[in-house]
């Protein structure tokens, strides 16, 4: 495995127009459409409504499944200490999640995440289709990101900064992981979000907590950033 970062807390502000002009006509960005990931960050307090039992389903299948995994395959390690594997087959993707989360419905989102008394503190993950095969058919990976959480992830009212962008090669497949803090009038919080594309799918799974909880949680939200996989269905 192989992987790369860069500190971006010394980065000027940049406005969403002069993003976009920073890429040569030979590197336009070209993002999926992420209204539904906008729309899911707005609320978190609304969207849950009970267990899910296609989920419950595809966990038990997948905790059962994993002793006939390959090491080169879905999950190349052993689950740490005190996380839960979740794996689903059908659509290509795993990670881990502390053990002591339940799962919840995350609006747009195929799965979802979240400590049983802290609603932000939480993880999910989506996927629109695309036409790309790679993360680096998106463009420059720093010019993606920024315009990534500028114009998309960001809400209008919200201001940004992205502390970190790493990038991370496992059997063959790139991951994009990036850390930034939202900041609303009322509140504040911070995510790991990575990105990767396979089967057709742009999957992104995203991991937040409350600004103020963030020094003290961040290493066990990491661990959760670095465990998604995507493989081939």
């Amino acid at each position: 495995m192989a992987a790369s970062s860069l500190s971006m807390s010394s980065a000027p502000s940049i406005r969403p127009k002069q993003v976009m002009s920073t890429c040569s006509t030979n590197n336009i960005i070209s993002l999926p459409s992420f209204n539904n990931i906008r729309s899911s960050l707005k609320d978190t307090s609304s969207l849950e409504k009970g267990s899910n039992e296609r989920r419950s389903i595809l966990m038990a299948a997948g905790m059962l499944a994993l002793s006939s995994i390959t090491p080169s395959s879905v999950l190349s390690k052993e689950t740490p200490e005190r996380y839960t594997a979740f794996v689903d087959k059908a659509d290509g993707y795993s990670y881990v999640y502390p053990s002591d989360w339940r799962e919840f419905d995350f609006r747009a989102h195929d799965s979802a995440f979240k400590d049983r008394y802290l609603q932000l503190q939480n993880v999910r993950l989506s996927f629109i289709p695309t036409d790309k095969n790679d993360v680096h058919d998106l463009g420059p990976m720093e010019d993606v990101i920024q315009t990534l959480v500028k114009n998309i992830l960001a809400a209008p009212n919200q201001m940004t900064d992205i502390r970190e962008i790493q990038e991370r090669s496992v059997d063959g497949k790139n991951y994009w992981t990036f850390e930034y803090n939202l900041t609303s009038p009322n509140f504040s919080v911070t995510h790991f979000t990575t990105l990767a594309i396979a089967n057709g799918r742009y999957y992104t799974l995203t991991v937040s907590a409350n600004e103020r909880r963030w020094k003290r949680y961040r290493n066990k939200l990491k661990v959760v950033a670095d465990s998604f996989k995507v493989f081939e269905i």
